[in-house]
């Protein structure tokens, strides 16, 4: 719903009251481009010092969003809250407060590393002592004294960084850091946005990606959005502790299913082809064995057998499928 100039006054100033503990506040974010809606109903909100992760397929609205929380598309309806100012009525100063690496990491290639970055304090009216220390913490020292555009893509995703950091904002928003890396290029920023977050002494980290890893790698938090709708907001821990576990499990012939999820006390059982099954329950107990002696009792033979880890990359093929 919009809200008219009085009742989004009194919105906002409820929203902020509670950002004493809130970096980021989404309230029914929705962004209509024609007919097409690229976001619907979006509402989350985002501790200060906590690494969220934001993950969804291509397409599902992670970088629509991402936009409107740095001022740089308005939303349709709905209020978003970073760092206590709204999006919509203090653009300027959102776009202040925060550190925002895009998904296209928009660089003037002609420029000297170091150059780049004094350009860029100016902006930020940033003492250029900072530079020196953004440099060292995004690990530029060996090509502080290049051009950009003699540098790989690992490099330049540095570089976008420690542009994102000049001004030593508290929230650091990032869109597909990793995006066309290689693996070593993939790791080397992995580390560093690992490496952001435990010496950020309270900074607040929202991470767009669609690579499982690094959010189960660095982030204390997953939010997953398909087709402009959130679909999960749990803490890793929280999924960590939850995991079901899955036999796969082929059989000579087929089963009683039935009988199978009756015996075993089962939560889901899927055929995948022919005699092989995934069966699915909601315990830590490893029961292979309770699946050996259920098929020897019914006179079944297992041709291969073992065990599997629900993981967040089974979990969003599951919510995004």
């Amino acid at each position: 719903m919009q809200f008219n100039p009085e009742q989004r006054t009194i919105k906002i100033k409820y929203i902020c009251f509670r950002f004493s503990i809130m970096s980021i506040e989404v309230k029914n974010i929705t962004k209509t481009y024609q007919s097409q809606k690229a976001l619907d109903s979006v509402s989350f909100s985002v501790n200060t010092g906590e690494i969220v992760g934001f993950l969804g397929p291509n397409g599902a609205g992670k970088s629509t969003l991402m936009k409107i929380l740095t001022s740089f598309l308005s939303a349709s309806q709905g209020i978003a809250i970073v760092n206590g100012f709204d999006v919509s009525l203090h653009s300027k100063d959102v776009q202040k407060s925060i550190g925002y690496l895009p998904e296209h990491n928009p660089l003037y290639v002609d420029m000297y590393v170091r150059e780049y970055l004094e350009f860029n304090a100016k902006i930020h009216k940033v003492p250029l002592d900072r530079i020196a220390s953004v440099i060292s913490q995004t690990g530029l020292t060996p090509a502080s004294g290049k051009k950009i555009k003699q540098l790989s893509k690992g490099y330049r995703q540095r570089v976008g960084l420690a542009n994102a950091l000049l001004h030593d904002p508290q929230v650091l928003i990032l869109d597909e850091p990793t995006t066309g890396l290689d693996p070593n290029q993939l790791a080397e920023i992995r580390s560093l946005i690992k490496k952001l977050a435990a010496e950020g002494k309270g900074k607040t980290i929202l991470l767009s990606t669609h690579i499982m890893q690094e959010v189960e790698a660095i982030c204390d938090r997953v939010i997953i959005i398909n087709k402009g709708c959130i679909v999960l907001d749990k803490k890793l821990e929280e999924l960590s502790k939850n995991k079901q576990q899955i036999i796969e499990v082929e059989f000579n012939s087929p089963i009683a299913q039935n009988e199978l999820l009756k015996t075993l006390n089962i939560s889901k059982l899927e055929n995948i082809h022919g005699f092989v099954y995934h069966i699915y329950f909601d315990t830590q107990k490893d029961m292979r064995a309770d699946v050996f002696d259920f098929a020897q009792n019914s006179g079944l033979k297992i041709l291969q057998l073992h065990k599997k880890n629900t993981s967040l990359e089974t979990l969003f093929v599951e919510l995004t499928t």
